[in-house]
């Protein structure tokens, strides 16, 4: 170990032991450690995850946080979300059905739910969630209606063919919103 690089720990040690000087007993300063653990909530991570693309995580997360508060419908249609996200398209269905059973249900868990119908070809009733999507939104999101659009185009669409279907994927927008896009 070099002398400068011994100086420099020798340093940060003797001003590590200066942070608790002149402050009485009992008293800490920001951000120090008291002993008690704070940790952040589960479903809010699980959000913050699920907007960074960590699907797998955030699907953990959502756990911990149905273990810690109960099945709420928060945490039903984060799990549900995540379960899109990954493609579990039976569970993440299941679960969006039994958020939306709620009366806290937002117009962005009747949206994924309609994603997951018309990801399984079921555009009628993707349809019908995503018309009730839009009509709770008051038509603000872009997302929801672009996605109508489509659930619409699809089951108007007498000639439609499994290659169309291919042509089309999810893709996550901010706030849990799924859009399905034309890939080029």
């Amino acid at each position: 170990m070099t002398a400068r690089l011994a100086g420099v720990l020798l340093m940060t040690a003797a001003l590590a032991g200066c942070l608790g000087a002149g402050r009485p007993e009992g008293h800490s300063g920001p951000g120090a450690d008291t002993g008690k653990q704070s940790e952040a909530d589960p479903l809010l991570v699980g959000h913050r995850l699920m907007d960074a693309g960590e699907f797998d995580l955030a699907h953990r997360a959502y756990t911990r946080a149905g273990a810690a508060q109960g099945l709420t419908t928060d945490v039903l249609a984060g799990l549900g979300s995540a379960n899109l996200a990954m493609g579990r398209l039976g569970t993440a269905e299941r679960l969006l059905r039994r958020a939306i059973e709620g009366d806290e249900a937002t117009p962005e868990m009747w949206n994924n739910l309609g994603v997951v119908l018309v990801e399984k070809g079921e555009y009628q009733e993707a349809e019908q969630m995503l018309r009730r999507a839009y009509a709770l939104d008051n038509g603000a999101s872009d997302t929801i209606r672009d996605n109508l659009r489509l659930a619409l185009a699809k089951t108007r669409d007498s000639g439609y063919d499994a290659e169309t279907e291919k042509d089309y994927k999810v893709v996550r927008r901010g706030g849990g919103k799924y859009l399905l896009r034309k890939t080029p």
